[in-house]
């Protein structure tokens, strides 16, 4: 997926209107420009940020339940937002989860900058200390294997939550280890983005006897 292809898809697949792809371009624009101080992103998708970075975080949405009321997502490990704050541009209410400082600045500065202080909350701090409150909808893009992020996340979900889960090609070798300690219903989707990435989509996750 190019670029150009990039942006076709959010405007087909999600019928992104005008003022959110406005949104999503500033958002870009305040990712690479921080980008070049800090390492957010590899260096390497700078040219490709709307396939490897935006829609790769914005396909979740096509896995969520949204027949039930508006889902309140949990994104651990959040970074510079990926993917929390694309979906939060995109409508959900999001809370991100992330400890280290100058990333958190760059949350809070892209909140009040992108007029997104109604959809998100963030959170800067380490996951451990987080407060429990219950969640719709955890997802973690590049945070931990499976089974620790189970491990630290399971208490944010309740029994009809749900877990969008980017994965690299190593997903089922992940999934065969969180299995050891983990029960539940697991899906593995490839992403539209990458050949070599999925999406694992589980529920009724439960801790073994």
């Amino acid at each position: 997926m190019d670029e150009a292809g990039a942006k076709a898809w959010l405007r087909d697949e999600l019928d992104v209107s005008r003022e959110t792809s406005e949104r999503l371009e500033a958002y870009v624009a305040l990712l690479l420009a921080e980008a070049k101080s800090q390492n957010l992103i590899a260096h390497s998708t700078f040219d490709s940020v709307w396939s490897r970075h935006i829609v790769d975080s914005a396909q979740l949405l096509s896995f969520a339940d949204t027949s039930g009321p508006s889902r309140r997502w949990l994104d651990i490990g959040t970074g510079p937002g990926l993917p929390g704050l694309v979906l939060a541009i995109l409508g959900c209410q999001v809370t991100l989860v992330e400890s280290r400082g100058r990333r958190v600045t760059l949350l809070y500065e892209a909140a009040e900058a992108l007029d997104l202080q109604a959809n998100i909350r963030i959170e800067g701090k380490r996951l451990e200390t987080v407060e429990t409150v219950r969640h719709d909808i955890v997802t973690a893009r590049a945070f931990a294997p499976m089974a620790k992020t189970f491990d630290l996340a399971a208490r944010f979900l309740g029994k009809d939550g749900m877990w969008i889960l980017p994965r690299g090609k190593s997903v089922e070798e992940e999934l065969a280890a969180a299995r050891d300690s983990w029960q539940g219903d697991f899906q593995t989707v490839q992403s539209v983005t990458n050949s070599e990435a999925f999406i694992v989509v589980a529920r009724n996750v439960r801790r073994r006897k």
